[in-house]
């Protein structure tokens, strides 16, 4: 089976968020896959396993992201590309994203594309639906549970408070949602055949396109942490006290009533 997992580099889901002038600071941050997309690639290799073929991890950044398709390789996956777009993209979006994806995988034959249910940063959840709809492919978003035999696929994905099984035929893209698996550390010898293993850096110029092809149709008009909440009220007395008091403060300081 031809397998590709797309990925993303993501901030550290440890790490504090800064903002200064309308942007993230990145600088002294720590950077990781997205962790959505790290059960991804987990799944990738345990179907690579079970049924035979290759993975292959791909990504679209600049060469920092070399650092999380090497530890994609440690994992256990085969090969990664770099998509490198620091040179002719300045600000993209997930239409960009997709579009670069769609352009490199249009004659790649896949089987089945993995990816995460959404980046950690963002949240659009978008890239993965719009590459399956340029690609022409059926996808199966949110999932937890997948099972391949020969060319058909049973997926359970996650709903509103319960799950639904679908059945539907290879190629697939799917994106995973947590609780598919639980991710594998990459191991010492992992790390140290990553090393060895192929990783392929393209740029836009070798997919055909040129900055005006991926613009963004989106824009961001501002960055900004959420305010702080005010400490919480603990009412005291007994119960009918506790309703007077609730409803003064409902009244007077929420203005709610």
């Amino acid at each position: 089976m031809n397998i590709y997992v797309i990925l993303k580099r993501t901030f550290d889901t440890e790490e504090k968020i800064s903002v200064q002038n309308n942007a993230i600071q990145e600088d002294g941050a720590e950077f990781i896959i997205n962790p959505y997309d790290e059960y991804a690639v987990e799944e990738a290799i345990q179907v690579r396993d079970a049924e035979g073929g290759e993975v292959t991890v791909v990504t679209v950044g600049g060469e920092e992201s070399e650092k999380e398709l090497r530890t994609a390789l440690a994992m256990g996956a085969d090969k990664a590309v770099l998509i490198n777009t620091e040179d002719d993209l300045e600000d993209g979006d997930q239409y960009s994203t997709s579009r670069i994806l769609f352009e490199f995988f249009k004659d790649k034959e896949a089987d089945l594309i993995l990816g995460g249910n959404v980046a950690i940063d963002g949240g659009s959840g978008q890239v993965g639906p719009r590459l399956a709809e340029l690609l022409g492919i059926s996808y199966v978003t949110t999932i937890t549970k997948l099972e391949i035999s020969g060319d058909t696929a049973t997926v359970t994905r996650d709903v509103e408070g319960d799950s639904e099984i679908i059945e539907t035929k290879l190629p697939l893209l799917i994106t995973a949602q947590q609780g598919l698996n639980e991710p594998r550390y990459p191991s010492l010898p992992g790390i140290m055949k990553a090393k060895k293993k192929p990783l392929e850096e393209l740029e836009l110029d070798d997919l055909d396109l040129d900055e005006d092809d991926v613009e963004a149709k989106t824009k961001t008009i501002e960055i900004y942490m959420p305010p702080k909440k005010e400490a919480g009220k603990v009412l005291q007395g007994e119960l009918p006290e506790q309703v007077q008091e609730l409803v003064s403060l409902l009244r007077n300081e929420a203005k709610v009533i």
